[in-house]
């Protein structure tokens, strides 16, 4: 069942259009990686889908019901949450503090802090430090149990791996199969192409805010991706 469907979204900041007739599908369950360089239109999508900046041409659909131009409050309440760049802690709360911030309107669902601390054991280690003592890899962990504590249907992730030691990354992202067995559906914005198809079903590539590549993370080839990434430089 197709959970979120954008077809064709147009995204402007003023009079600077963003993306052009944007097409994309997520279905229930499904990790799905939107690539691309620097300025194509990823984290845009991520707005509109979630009502940040609202696409002003074409459709944002959520379990069947039109949320193009809700207001993102009562998108968070059906069940979309994201994860933003840079993380976006309350820097003089703690760890648990942060974790709560989520959990204040969250909607009935497994995850919980119990639950969060399962899925990343070293936080209950920092759980009554200030988010601003904590690593980046530390960090990213909160923010992304901040907004499992909603309990999304689907999460957006945006540059998770920003600024982070391989290592921590690859303990991040280990966790999305334990995400997805409790029914989340994901969308990975990310740079590094081999993890987000490692991590994902299905990806998308933006250039310049088109999608130029579509397919199963494991059937497209990295010259399909490069062609796409860059344009094609053949002609």
């Amino acid at each position: 069942m197709t959970l979120l469907a954008l077809e064709g979204v147009d995204v402007f900041y003023g009079d600077l259009q963003a993306t052009f007739g944007v097409d994309l599908h997520v279905e229930e369950g499904e990790a799905v990686a939107l690539i691309g360089a620097n300025g194509a239109g990823k984290s845009t999508l991520l707005r509109a889908m979630i009502g940040l900046t609202p696409a002003r041409r074409g459709t944002v659909t959520f379990d069947g019901e039109n949320i193009t131009r809700q207001r993102c409050d009562l998108v968070a309440r059906r069940g979309v949450a994201i994860v933003p760049e840079g993380r976006r802690l309350f820097a003089s709360l703690t760890v648990e503090e942060n974790l709560l911030m989520g959990a204040a309107r969250a909607r009935p669902g497994p995850w919980t802090l119990d639950s969060v601390f399962d899925l990343f054991p070293a936080m209950r280690d920092f759980r009554h430090h200030n988010a601003a003592e904590l690593s980046g890899g530390q960090q990213q962990m909160v923010a992304v149990g901040r907004a499992l504590l909603t309990n999304p249907r689907l999460l957006l992730c945006d540059e998770l791996s920003l600024g982070l030691a391989p290592k921590v990354v690859g303990e991040i992202y280990s966790c999305f199969a334990g995400i997805r067995e409790k029914g989340v559906s994901i969308i990975l914005v990310e740079q590094d192409i081999a993890r987000a198809r490692s991590a994902s079903n299905r990806l998308y590539c933006l250039l310049k805010g088109r999608v130029t590549l579509e397919g199963a993370s494991d059937a497209v080839s990295l010259d399909d991706i490069s062609h796409a990434y860059f344009g094609d430089r053949r002609q």
